[in-house]
Parts: C-alpha cells; structure tokens; sequence
C-alpha cells in the first residue's frame, strides 16, 4: 500500500468528466486533473491517459464503445445509484462504483409523498377542483400503515427514516436476512401483512420481475404497490390487471416500458399515480451527486478501494 501512496503523491489523476459541475467538483481533489468530455463526440487527447471515468448521468449509450478508447482505465464512477447500463459491460480488472448516497433521499421523499397523495386523496381532491365540485369526505391517512420496502440499501435505509415520523411502521427486505433486515425468501409470508409495498431493489437478472402475477397476488385486498427502482423489476402485465380489477393500487416512477408509449395500458389504469422518473431529479440532485463522485475519487488517488463499488447487494 505504502508504494501505491508514492505513486499516488507523485502522479496527477486524470479524471473524465462529462459536464462543468464534474470539471469543479473534482478540482477540489488533491492529485486529479478532471478532464471536460462531450458525450457523443469524440474523447479529448487526454482519455490515453484517464484511469476514471465519469459516465454522463442516466446515459443511455454503451459504454463499451468508450471503455475500447481508454487503455489506462481502472475505475468508472457512475453519477447514479443504478448500474445496470454498466453490469457486464466493464473490461475485467475495472473496477464499478455508484453513487450510493446521493439519490436516496430525493426518492424517499418521492415515495413519501406518492404514498400521502394517494392516502389522502390529494389526486381525487384535484379532479374535483378542476370540475368545480366541492368533494368533501373523509379519507385514509398514512398514520398505523405497515410499510413493507424491498431493497435495504440507501434508499430503503433513508425511506425508513423518513416514514416513522409519520408513525407508520416500516420493515427492510434484502437479498439475504440480517441485524434489521428480512430475507427476500420471507416475502410470501410478509406481504399479506403490510398496506403498503415499497420497491427499491437494484436492477439485475435477480431482480427481473420480482414483482410478478404470484407476488401481486400475495399482497393484501386494497394494498399500494410503489416502484422507485427500475421498471422491469416489475412485471407490467400482471400489475395492470391487478389495477384494472380494483384489487391493488400502485405509484410508479418507473416503468416498463419507457417512456410509455401512446395507447399503452398504464395510461387509463384505475388507482395508479404516475410519474416519469423524476424521484431523484429535483433540485441540487447534481451537487449532491458530485460530492459522493468526489469522495470515491479522492479514496481511490488514496490507494484505498472505493466505498460503493458494485457487489450485487441490496
């Protein structure tokens, strides 16, 4: 370790950044040089030289194409929580890490916020307004719910924190059962229990319909059903038809397809708030990004391993 510090000392960093914010964040790095790239054109000089990349956010190309243009890559450090662009399509030897810790809270609180309105109404209330009816009546409240959340990282973690105050009583489910955390082989005997469903897994093949016919089935009479993860986690066809017949309601930031196209069923399906994955896209989203960027980045010219790479976990 004491001879990689050396190196480290020594040698100025280049850093492959995609926009200003990454060119200011990174300056502030003792040992890197950030590197202004414009996605889609070609790399600059300096990408012989790059062993970080920092991918455009939510970038939807493959990166394979510029994994082959930078021989000395050893890190890519992603703006997103999600890595599934990027699982797979690494050279070997490269390490993967997120950005753990920048997201969770602005989609936590989009989960808060998606399961008050539909609590309380708040959609219905609208209508009403706009059709110039005063629609007084009671409605359901978040207070006592039982809050099930499938996914026990940061999102799940800060969702969790987030709902208690609201006293309503919330349980983590991840891959494997730990200290405060529920396996996922518990999950048919623990959704009839809970009001609500909260799905914040990673995406993977694991993870690929999760939320299928049987799992949809399982949930209790008049259940919510919100995805903020990604949307093939769940299994749009069984979900629809569990909107369409009343049983479950859902809020979706996330679907699958998307973006929807025209005529697609979850357009008119009954009891479903829908917004067009916007849960983490609010604002200083992009300053909160950089600053774990910068850390992971600062740990690795350190010598150390970054703290979020990419282990499949959630």
């Amino acid at each position: 370790m004491g001879a990689i510090l050396t190196y480290f000392a020594l040698v100025t960093l280049t850093v492959l950044v995609p926009d200003d914010f990454g060119v200011q964040a990174l300056s502030q790095v003792d040992g890197v040089r950030p590197v202004r790239y414009v996605p889609g054109e070609p790399l600059p000089a300096e990408a012989a030289d790059a062993e970080v990349l920092v991918p455009k956010f939510l970038a939807g190309t493959d990166p394979r194409d510029v994994f082959a243009q930078l021989p000395k890559l050893e890190l890519v450090q992603l703006l997103s929580a999600g890595a599934e662009n990027f699982v797979g399509r690494v050279p070997d030897g490269v390490m993967l890490s997120t950005c753990r810790g920048a997201h969770g809270g602005s989609t936590a609180e989009w989960a808060i916020g998606a399961l008050l309105a539909i609590y309380r109404d708040f959609l219905v209330f609208e209508r009403a307004r706009a059709e110039g009816r005063w629609d007084y009546h009671l409605t359901d409240t978040l207070q006592d719910k039982k809050v099930l959340i499938v996914g026990a990282g940061d999102l799940g973690e800060q969702l969790k924190r987030r709902l208690e105050p609201f006293d309503a009583t919330a349980v983590l489910v991840g891959r494997t059962a730990r200290d405060g955390v529920r396996g996922v082989d518990e999950l048919p005997s623990l959704l009839p229990e809970f009001d609500a469903v909260v799905i914040f897994t990673p995406m993977t093949e694991e993870t690929r319909h999760l939320v299928d016919a049987k799992f949809l089935a399982a949930m209790k009479d008049g259940a919510i059903l919100v995805n903020g993860a990604r949307g093939p986690v769940v299994d749009t066809e069984a979900l629809v038809a569990e909107l369409n017949s009343g049983r479950l309601r859902a809020a979706l930031d996330v679907t699958d397809p998307e973006p929807l196209p025209e005529g697609h069923p979850l357009w008119t399906a009954p009891g479903l708030l829908l917004t067009p994955h916007v849960a983490g896209s609010c604002t200083g989203h992009t300053q909160r990004a950089y600053a774990i960027v910068a850390a992971e980045v600062a740990r690795y010219v350190a010598g150390e391993r970054p703290r979020n790479l990419v282990n499949g976990a959630y």
